[in-house]
């Protein structure tokens, strides 16, 4: 999942992009600021929390379709938020009385219309993934290479899908897995070494690390096709066999290279990555 801020007038609305629904999910007591008019966060936190409720007892399925997931604040760390999708979202936005609701109803509308032009002609998507990169500075090499990444993995993650893996635990499982054989550490510890909080970790590799995690994804895959693995126990072998391939390459070129596949290398902002380094200093 890749995260980010949109603005609307002069309000920060914090949402997050799900690669495998196509979709973004909005910060809702993000957007209640924007209809309340409200700069005090918590304010706008607790309308949420009685509108919930009311939304709940009512039997509205809005609130069963908000997600939590983690987003973060403005003391820099991720907490669990409630967050929709644009057509959630507008369901919300009816039982809100504000003059603000038609601007941010329209801009809605205009979130999922993009969606719906990028379901109905995929190279939509792939075009504005590689305007995105474009604009935050990234080398045409990198965007390829992160392009045909993000293309093994969706295979990959189709697979599993089709092979009795359906929660989105198990997928978290399953990549760790991978990833671990193939680095030496798990998704976590790594985005630890490059001073990710929520960031996309994979947004933030180098051209080494972006191929090494493409040959274990892919690689996997090919291990589960030729036993057709069903199943966590079953694709968790294919994962470890499959990062296996990846590890052994790795471990090679450095030996020969001398040089770490690995890095602390990252895309952040420099006072970002400035605040990562003193931070470590002071550890």
């Amino acid at each position: 999942m890749n995260s980010g801020i949109a603005l609307f007038e002069n309000f920060k609305i914090r949402r997050i992009y799900d690669e495998k629904a196509v979709e973004w999910f909005f910060s809702v007591v993000d957007i209640l600021q924007v209809l309340l008019q409200q700069p005090d966060y918590q304010a706008a936190r607790n309308y949420w929390k009685v509108l919930k409720n009311r939304l709940r007892k009512e039997g509205s399925e809005s609130v069963t379709k908000c997600n939590r997931l983690k987003l973060s604040a403005a003391d820099g760390k991720s907490y669990l938020t409630d967050v929709a999708d644009a057509e959630t979202l507008l369901r919300i936005i009816q039982t809100v009385p504000s003059p603000k609701a038609e601007p941010v109803k329209l801009w809605l509308a205009k979130v999922g219309y993009e969606r719906l032009q990028d379901m109905a002609d995929p190279a939509r998507s792939v075009d504005r993934a590689r305007e995105y990169w474009q604009q935050r500075g990234r080398s045409e090499k990198w965007i390829q290479q992160r392009m045909m990444g993000q293309e093994t993995r969706n295979k990959l993650t189709d697979y599993w899908k089709d092979h009795e893996i359906k929660e989105e635990s198990e997928y978290a499982i399953l990549t760790n897995i991978i990833h671990k054989e193939w680095s030496g550490i798990s998704v976590q510890k790594h985005k630890q070494i490059k001073g990710l909080k929520d960031q996309n970790l994979r947004d933030h590799m180098n051209e080494a690390e972006l191929i090494f995690t493409a040959l274990a994804e892919l690689s996997t895959r090919q291990f589960a096709e030729s036993i057709q693995a069903t199943g966590m126990t079953e694709n968790a072998d294919a994962g470890k066999k499959g990062g296996g391939v990846a590890r052994r390459a790795r471990k090679d070129l450095e030996d020969k290279t001398g040089r770490k596949v690995v890095t602390g290398e990252n895309f952040l902002p420099p006072a970002q990555s400035r605040k990562m380094i003193d931070e470590k200093d002071r550890k």
